[in-house]
């Protein structure tokens, strides 16, 4: 009731409920995007190659099923939105990693506002380069599908190939994309929270009408079994459960300030706060890491196999890669994925979190933890607990991350389902909605309405 109450409330507020209207609105235009078919392919042709794939659970179709989910659908129709916001991450992300190791970036970084939006056009430029090379990449593929490997051979997926379909394809994706840019930028300035973060919800979301129709089929058609159906949302409860305790999860470090400031004729000293450390530092970044890189590689080492005449011994390892056939293929995929999301867990918790630089700023600010030494042992003190922390963080995304396909294997529930019992799609769907709630309680708070908990309040990531 509290939070039915809280979301009535929020449509009370003239401001919040203008802010609300406008994200809708943009976002119903990125959807809308992502439905406008790229001119020159055959749809009837790759729906067909797509489905093949699925049926023979190729490597091509594991890479591409993941775009699908991530892009809303788009990849089925080849949408000239099918890039979507994803170069732009992917910018942001590059630019987030370099200016940790280029000296000039990290001026730039710390120069304020000014140097922000320096590095926001720098972005932006890595965007358009981005989109270039991966729109001419897809026009590529689509014009030799049998690149994707099987299931995807012998069709005429663009019927009039060559220069002109590739420069129209990266026209195309290209001005889709940073149109999508734009109105991302647009949602985080007039509406709630951040655009591109919504945008990739309200794409991962957008498959949940897919999911609850392939799970009505499954377990009221095909196997005639709801109480299957009544124990996956069990599983699927227990999951989200826990996964908003990970994304909330924090070690507060206690920090003393001896500096002292005089509020109303009367001296304050001695204050005590509190430094949160999050669990899960590292947001979804490394399964947006690990994922893709073995799926692309396992394509790779495909296409190689099939270039060298059919390399049996490459193409075992390719579908051991890319978690294809028999089990030992899956076990060995499975064992890869994990090792990678654990090594790019504390390879982003080396790069972004700064211990030094935190216990020199304390230093500067006449603060402390109490019962360390300010300087190189305070440094040491909260790189040994991120360390700690950490460790948890990358075993439950780890967790995370290898149930869907647990599920999917184990339990013969298809891919559309059982990617929402984890993975990238939850922990997306979740944190982005924890954030954006946490913003609107925080303008009823302000206008003295109740927030959508009736004890406590929420509390977002804190960050990407």
């Amino acid at each position: 009731m509290s939070m039915m109450k809280g979301f009535s409330n929020a449509f009370r507020i003239p401001e919040l409920r203008k802010k609300i209207l406008v994200t809708l609105g943009l976002v119903f235009v990125c959807r809308l995007i992502a439905q406008i078919p790229t001119p020159g392919v055959n749809w009837a042709a790759l729906g067909e190659a797509l489905d093949r794939a699925r049926d023979m659970q190729s490597t091509g179709a594991n890479l591409l099923g993941w775009f699908e989910l991530f892009t809303g659908g788009a990849l089925s129709q080849c949408s000239i939105g099918f890039l979507s916001i994803w170069p732009y991450i992917s910018a942001q992300i590059v630019i987030q990693l370099l200016s940790s190791i280029i000296p000039s970036l990290q001026k730039m970084r710390k120069e304020g506002e000014n140097g922000r939006q320096q590095l926001a056009q720098i972005t932006r430029y890595l965007t358009i380069a981005l989109c270039v090379v991966q729109a001419w990449a897809i026009a590529t593929a689509l014009s030799n599908p049998a690149m994707l490997g099987e299931g995807f051979a012998n069709l005429n997926i663009v019927p009039h190939p060559g220069l002109g379909f590739h420069l129209m394809t990266v026209i195309g994706m290209t001005s889709a994309s940073l149109f999508v840019m734009w109105l991302a930028d647009q949602i985080t300035t007039f509406g709630i929270g951040n655009g591109a973060s919504l945008i990739i919800m309200i794409n991962i979301a957008s498959r949940l009408p897919s999911a609850v129709n392939a799970a009505y089929q499954k377990y009221f058609v095909v196997d005639k079994n709801p109480m299957g159906l009544v124990l996956m949302l069990c599983i699927f409860l227990v999951v989200v459960m826990g996964t908003v305790a990970l994304t909330q999860g924090v070690r507060k470090i206690a920090i003393h300030s001896t500096r002292r400031s005089l509020v109303g004729g009367a001296t304050y000293g001695m204050q005590q706060t509190f430094m949160p450390l999050r669990v899960n530092y590292t947001g979804v970044m490394p399964i947006i890491f690990a994922q893709p890189l073995l799926q692309i590689l396992s394509a790779v080492l495909k296409w190689l196999s099939a270039a060298m005449g059919g390399s049996a011994r490459l193409n075992d390892i390719a579908l051991a890669i890319g978690g294809s056939g028999s089990a030992r293929a899956l076990t060995v995929h499975i064992l890869l994925y994990g090792a990678l999301i654990v090594f790019f867990t504390f390879f982003w918790v080396a790069t972004q979190f700064n211990a030094i630089e935190i216990s020199e700023n304390f230093k500067k600010d006449g603060s402390y933890v109490p019962g360390i030494r300010p300087g190189l042992a305070t440094a040491e003190y909260l790189d040994d607990v991120m360390t700690k922390i950490t460790l948890i963080g990358a075993i439950g995304l780890l967790l995370l991350a290898v149930l869907p396909i647990l599920v999917t294997n184990s339990l013969k529930v298809p891919w559309v389902i059982s990617s929402f019992f984890g993975g990238t799609s939850l922990l997306i769907i979740v944190g982005v909605a924890l954030d954006t709630l946490r913003i609107m309680e925080s303008h009823l708070l302000v206008r003295k309405y109740e927030g959508f908990l009736s004890h406590g309040s929420l509390r977002g990531r804190g960050g990407v």
